[in-house]
Formats: structure tokens, C-alpha cells, sequence
């Protein structure tokens, strides 16, 4: 928000300069942004009266001027389009100095432009310094003082501060707000603007009805009739607007616009003669058109609280009028609005037709639900004092149950000591609470009921209290206290191995790390997971973000896919992230899971003279896969099992169990998921749970045996169906405690094998640790081992 500084001390002087004004602003959480001056340096400009002005005799775009500075007539040669005789204007004399955009000044001489003589320049706004307007030189008001020092007369000496306010403190977006803010500051005395109640001298008023009463609680409404719209808006609120960053239209918006930045109450006249029936605040209907008063024609949500009457919409409540029932220069009559808007009501409503106003920017903030019939008056007043005319009845319209209610707040003694880490007396509470603008009635020894004003709406419960004492008291003088806590390290399991290490792993095996969205396409997580219904985000960035992933392959296919499309045949990458499984119709039900994912496709090894052309296989990925898998020493604990998975290829997925527990999967991508995708060559996943992996195993010490090995190979032949690792679970549980190691050394199928049979060639291992095992042992585990696999797989020894 800008405003003049001028404007400010009008209300509250305190006794610091510019400086210390902004800086004890800015300590107190109203940011300010930037202090600039209203005008550029310059001298020697004063109000000047062209008395005549002629066409230039050897130019079309020139005109000559006869110019009076009060006491002397001076011949000017002048370009300005607006040149003309009677017209007030800046006029900066032979000697006078003026700014340049690189801010330094140059001096006015005379000069001869196209052979005839020139005294003198009448200047722009922008050769001022004061606005970046070129369009003509300034016109300044009929009664304006020849020959006073324009800056004198335009009260240039003035600064406009920036401050850049957080939306929880709409009470100062107003010069009145700034003001009141100051005065606590400072302790400074404030004189507050005070609305003189306009009698009414005519009954004309015209109904108001609340069909939402719950968006618009409160409606405040006049009659002015006779309102002479040609008058003209007086300098110094002109001036004031102009550094408020609002430029004058005509008096009757200028007198809206100054209510809203003099107590921070949106207004909006209506030509009275253009509404039909009566004036209802309601909610759109679905698809009414409506031209704003920018020209602009939006279509309306029914979600958009309008003002209206019997033939449609005349405007956005709390954000823009409509054209048609704006003031224009042929109004004679209007009606004045003033209306409290709840805040959730216009919050967005903006934003969503591409729109940014005051009146919006308020608000959405929130506005004093109190202020609507003061700032009527203050409007009334302004209204007759510059364009005459004669004010009806004050008519308003109220929902009791639907405005805000001014609630109690208890603040204690002793939270505002503990949370401001100092004993803050009694006396500096009270004296605080009271400056700004509270009432306080004591509730026992130590705590106090406070009333809240209507326009700190921000403030609702005891923290909010304290904030605004450590605010006001200054934050760089509250005590520096370092915290004090009790900080126990957490227990780490010895056993567990960090994500640092599963990714040194990875990326030593020649994978790259990935980041990919944890949202996806509905219809890409269906193909990839069709058992997990995916949770689906209430307001999705886009389609292909519309739900939350239960797997995180079809991002680091996509980032394949991505690849392929740019000649990266050889992908291999990885991701540690979470995936989000529902377990319940609540979104707090849903589980939360991390897991660590890869995607591997092209050639095994990269591009070398030494390497082949062989592309990656399933064995390739499990080999990684098992890697991961014997990081926490707990190799054994895991079994790669023959499953299917929707996304996988049917001949070549894996389940992945740990104590019988399924931890996750592996295989080849699906072929026909591969077609859709547009995929090139076979292309490999696998998803770990990443609590699975990371719970190791500590290492046992285990005297090393200096007895021999003694091995026995054997030859089975199996139906092709039966899979290693049951075959080695056989030879394990039967083969007694001393089998050291079960190795497959062969698989073979074809000439002398049953078709539908394989012979697998099992190399068992014993070794004991105090002695060495004799042949009758070894032969007698032998036979167990054959009895065992015979009875449970059918295995028969190959001849």
C-alpha cells in the first residue's frame, strides 16, 4: 500500500523524521518496501496562464504561447496537443532547473525554435518528475495562483512510503489504519477522520434486499440526488489519490476511491436512473453475462456473489461495478453502496475471472464489519461539499446471525511471560492493549478479558494477543535467551543399513539416480497396478497428474520412454520414493511407503572395444536386485518366487519374499504394456519395500573349521517346472547340519531328457567343524538328500 507522508502526519506527527518512521514501521511487522520522493528535484517552475496561443508560423505541431507568471508576460514556444488559451499550467521560466531520467538537472535558456524566440517550457508531468505521463502538459485547476511556486502549490515536498503488508493485517490498508498503527507506535496522539452525519432533506431511498445472507451480512445504502458530476475533484484530493498510486476519473469516483484509502471501506456509486426495481446481493446464476466497467464481458460462475437488480447483474460484488450502471457524465442522480462482503465469499472470485482491484484486495483481507455506515456518511459529506446535491435516508440492511461477533479473548499473566521469555509488567500489558484500541476488564489476578476491535480481525485467540505485545514492544528489544531441552540421541539399530548405501550400490552397479512426480495419469497407474485403487488429488496441476502413484515404475518408464525418444538406447535408473497405497475411505488411512525402484533396458555393458553387443537380460537385473538384498547380511532370508503381476511379463516376474513375506517384484515389462508405451527392446523393473531391505542382520563370529570339505555332486532329473531354490530348501532341511554350501553347476534339457523333464546337477558341500566327515556319512546324507527329493519332486538320478 502507498501513501503520502504528509497525508499520514495530517492524522498522527510523531516527533522522528522520515527514516526513523520507516524503520520503527518495518520493526513492527508492516514491511516497508520503498520511500520516494512525490517529484523529482526542481526549481524555478511556477503556476503560469496561457494567455494566447497561435499556430507556429514554420511548424504544424508547434504552437506559440503568450504565457503569464502573474507579473510578466513571456512568448513560449510550446508542442503540446492540449496548448491552449485560458488553461493553468507548469510553466519552468528561463533559469529554471528540471530533471533528467538520468537524475542529474539541466537549466532552461532561452532558445529559437524555428526562427522564433522561446522564454521559458510548460511542462509534462513526467519533465517533473512527477508520474511517467507525456500525453500534454499538466493542467492544473482554474483557481489555481498564478505565479505561486508550483511545488509550493502541489505540496511536492512530500514522500510516498511503500509498506508491504502480510494478509493478516488488512486493518492498515487504509491511511486511517497506517495512522493508528503509528500512533501506538510511537505513543503519539491520532486524529481520527470524523463523519459528519449528512441530514437527509429528501425521503427518496431505494429498496435493498440480502438473498445471501451469509456472503453479504450487511448492505448500507443512499440516495443523492442533484449531483453535479462536471464539478471538479479538489487539488489536494487529487494529489492524495495521485500518491496513493489512484489516478483521478471523475468527483464521484474520486470520492469512493478517497473513502477506501482514508478508512479502508470499498464503495461503488450507481446511476441512480439505470436500476430497475431493487437492489438484491445474491449469487449468480450459471452463465450470465455481465460487462465490467474496464469493457471487459465475463461470463458469471454461480459460485460469484453479484449485486443486482430486476434486469440482471450491475456488477462483481467486492471486486468490480458493471459498465452499464456506472456513473457517467450525463448521471444527475446516484445511489451510494457500502457493504461488508465475508471474506470467503470473495476470496478467489477475482483471481478466477483474471481480475486484481482495491475493492477485492480488501476484501479478501477482510474489511471492518462496523465501518459501512461511517464511511456512507464520510462519502455523503464529500459528495454534497464538492458536487452539491441533496442526500436522502440512510438505509440498511442487516443479518445479525450472519456478521461476526466481537468475542472476549482471555490473556494470562504468565503465557505472555513464558512465551516472551520475560516477566513483562502489568502496567506495560495494559497500556499496550489499551493504545491499541482494546478494552480490558481484569479476570483474576493474573489474566485479563479483552475486546477486540472490529477492524483486528485477525486477532481471535491468546497467542494472537501476545504477538501483537512482543509487536508493539519491539522485537530487537525482547531478551535473547538461548533455548534449553533435553536433546537424547535416538537408538540407531546397528544392524539396518542407511539409503546412502543402497544408492552407492546402485549407482556403483551403473545406475543413475531419478526424481520423478509422485502424481500420475489415472489411466498409466491402472496398467501398472490394477489392485491398488489410486487416490485422486481434489484439485490436479493437470490430467497427467491427477492421482497419487502406488508404484513408482510408470515415472521411471516415462523417463525411459523420454530417453528412447532422444537415440539413449542404454537406460538404467533408479529411485528411492514413496508410494501411497489406500487403506481406508480417509486420506489419513493411506499408507505411505518407500521403496527403492529401478528400470534397466538396452546393451549389458556400456559401448567399448572390449564389450559385446549383448543386451541385458533377466539374470542381469536379479544379479543387481541380489546385491541390494545382501547389503544387511541376510541373504538367506530372501527367495526370488515364479509369480505374475499385471505390468510384468507373465514368463519372466518374480516375487520377491523375505521369511515368506512378499517384499516386492521383479521381471520383464509386459509386451503388450511395452507396445502401448511405444518402448523399444526388453525393458526390466523391479520395486523393494524399503523397510524389507534395510533391516539387517549382525555378523556372528564362527571359528573357521581346518577339516576338509568333503563334496558329492549329483544329477537329477526333474519335471522342468520344479525350480532351484526348492530343490536347494530339500537339500538344506535333509541333508544334516554339516551341508556347508548347495551350488547348481548345470541345467540341461534336450537329446536323452523326457520332453517336460530337465536334469539339474546340484553340487553339495560338507564340513565339519572338528573333525573330518568318513564316506558312510556323507554317502548316508546323500541317500536322505535323494529319498527327500524323490518323495517331494519326483527326482530321479540321471543315469
Amino acid at each position: 500500500m502507498k501513501f503520502s507522508e504528509q497525508w499520514l502526519r495530517e492524522l498522527v506527527n510523531p516527533a522522528v523524521d522520515t527514516d526513523e518512521l520507516a524503520h520503527q514501521v518495518t520493526m513492527a511487522g508492516l514491511e516497508v518496501d520503498d520511500v520516494e520522493s512525490v517529484a523529482k528535484d526542481f526549481s524555478g517552475v511556477v503556476v503560469g496562464e496561457i494567455l494566447t496561443a497561435e499556430q507556429h508560423p514554420n511548424a504544424d505541431k508547434l504552437q506559440v504561447c503568450k504565457v503569464s507568471n502573474g507579473s510578466e508576460e513571456f512568448q513560449v514556444v510550446c508542442g503540446a496537443p492540449n496548448a491552449r488559451a485560458g488553461l493553468k499550467t507548469a510553466f519552468a521560466m528561463v533559469g529554471a532547473k528540471l530533471p533528467t531520467p538520468e537524475g542529474d538537472t539541466f537549466k532552461i535558456k532561452k532558445a529559437k525554435l524555428r526562427h522564433v524566440e522561446s522564454f521559458g517550457m510548460l511542462c509534462a508531468e513526467d519533465e517533473l518528475g512527477l508520474s511517467e505521463d507525456h500525453g500534454g502538459i499538466m493542467e492544473l485547476a482554474a483557481d489555481a495562483p498564478v505565479g505561486t511556486d508550483l511545488r509550493e502549490y502541489l505540496n511536492l515536498d512530500d514522500k510516498i512510503i511503500d509498506v508491504d503488508l502480510t494478509p493478516n493485517r488488512a486493518d492498515c490498508l487504509s491511511i486511517s489504519g497506517i495512522a493508528r498503527e503509528v500512533g501506538v507506535l510511537f505513543k503519539a496522539p491520532v486524529t481520527f477522520v470524523e463523519s459528519k452525519a449528512t441530514e437527509a432533506v429528501i425521503n427518496d431511498t431505494f429498496p435493498v434486499a440480502l438473498e445471501a445472507p451469509q456472503q453479504c451480512p450487511r448492505f448500507v445504502g443512499r440516495v443523492v440526488r442533484n449531483v453535479n458530476v462536471q464539478a471538479q475533484s479538489p487539488l489536494w484530493m487529487v494529489e492524495k489519490l495521485r500518491r496513493a498510486g489512484v489516478r483521478s476519473i471523475d468527483p464521484v469516483v474520486d470520492i469512493t476511491n478517497y473513502v477506501l484509502q482514508e478508512l479502508g471501506q470499498p464503495m461503488h456509486a450507481y446511476d441512480l436512473d439505470k436500476l430497475t426495481g431493487s437492489i438484491v446481493a445474491r449469487m449468480a446464476d450459471q452463465g450470465e453475462k455481465l460487462t465490467l466497467l474496464d469493457g471487459q464481458e465475463i461470463e458469471l460462475n454461480n459460485d460469484t456473489l453479484v449485486i443486482a437488480d430486476q434486469n440482471g447483474p450491475l456488477g462483481i460484488a467486492g471486486i468490480m461495478g458493471g459498465e452499464a450502471s456506472g456513473v457517467n457524465a450525463e448521471t444527475k442522480d446516484v445511489f451510494l453502496e457500502a457493504a461488508f462482503f465475508n471474506p470467503i465469499a470473495i476470496a478467489g472470485r477475482a483471481r478466477s475471472y483474471g481480475l486484481h482491484t482495491d475493492s477485492s484486495h480488501r476484501f479478501e483481507r477482510g474489511v471492518d464489519w462496523q465501518l459501512q455506515a461511517k464511511a456512507m456518511e464520510r462519502a455523503t459529506e464529500l459528495l454534497i461539499e464538492i458536487c452539491g446535491g441533496e442526500a436522502g435516508p440512510v438505509i440498511e440492511v442487516a443479518s445479525e446471525e450472519n456478521l461476526p461477533k466481537v468475542e472476549k479473548v482471555r490473556l494470562r499473566h504468565a503465557k505472555v511471560n513464558s512465551y516472551l521469555s520475560f516477566d513483562m509488567p502489568v502496567e506495560e500489558i495494559e497500556e499496550i492493549l489499551i493504545r491499541l484500541g482494546m478494552s480490558i476488564t481484569k479476570d483474576g489476578d493474573d489474566a485479563w478479558l479483552v475486546d477486540v476491535p472490529s477492524y483486528r480481525f485477525d486477532i481471535s485467540i491468546e497467542v494472537d494477543l501476545i504477538e501483537e505485545l512482543a509487536r508493539v514492544y519491539g522485537y530487537n528489544n525482547l531478551p535473547v535467551r538461548v533455548p534449553k531441552a533435553s536433546l537424547p540421541f535416538k537408538a540407531d539399530v546397528e544392524a539396518n543399513i542407511g539409503l546412502t548405501h543402497i544408492r552407492r550400490t546402485l549407482v556403483a552397479r551403473g545406475y543413475q539416480e531419478a526424481i520423478t512426480y509422485s502424481f500420475i495419469e489415472a489411466g498409466l497407474q491402472e496398467k501398472f497396478d490394477n489392485e491398488n485403487k489410486a487416490v485422486a488429488l481434489a484439485n490436479p496441476i493437470s490430467a497427467e497428474m491427477a492421482v497419487m502413484r502406488t508404484t513408482v515404475w510408470p515415472g521411471l518408464v516415462k523417463a525411459v520412454q523420454y530417453n528412447q525418444n532422444r537415440q539413449q538406447s542404454r537406460v538404467r535408473l533408479f529411485e528411492t520414493g514413496q508410494r501411497f497405497l489406500p487403506r481406508g475411505e480417509n486420506m489419513a488411512d493411506m499408507l505411505q511407503e518407500n521403496v527403492v525402484s529401478g528400470v534397466v533396458t538396452g546393451a549389458r555393458h556400456p559401448e567399448g572395444w572390449t564389450s559385446g553387443n549383448e543386451s541385458v537380460d533377466f539374470f542381469d537385473v536379479k544379479g543387481d536386485v541380489e546385491a541390494l538384498l545382501a547389503l544387511g547380511g541376510a541373504a538367506d532370508e530372501f527367495a526370488f518366487v515364479a509369480d505374475r503381476h499385471v505390468a510384468l511379463h507373465p514368463g519372466q516376474t518374480a516375487r520377491i519374499e523375505r521369511n515368506g513375506e512378499t517384499i516386492g517384484y521383479m521381471g520383464a515389462i509386459h509386451p503388450s504394456l511395452a507396445k502401448d508405451l511405444g518402448l523399444n527392446g526388453a525393458v526390466y523393473l523391479f520395486e523393494l519395500s524399503m523397510d524389507a531391505i534395510t533391516a539387517g542382520r549382525l555378523p556372528r563370529y564362527a571359528e573357521l573349521s581346518k577339516f576338509p570339505e568333503s563334496r558329492r555332486d549329483l544329477a537329477l532329473i526333474v519335471d522342468e517346472k520344479v525350480a532351484f531354490e526348492d530343490l536347494r530348501q530339500g537339500a538344506l532341511e535333509n541333508a544334516g547340519e554339516y551341508l556347508k554350501n548347495v551350488t547348481l553347476f548345470d541345467v540341461y534339457q534336450g537329446q536323452g531328457i523326457e520332453v517336460g523333464r530337465k536334469s539339474v546337477a546340484l553340487g553339495l558341500t560338507w564340513q565339519h567343524p572338528s573333525r573330518t566327515l568318513n564316506d558312510d556319512e556323507i554317502n548316508g546324507a546323500v541317500d536322505s538328500v535323494i529319498t527327500a527329493l524323490k518323495e517331494k519332486f519326483g527326482a530321479s538320478l540321471r543315469e
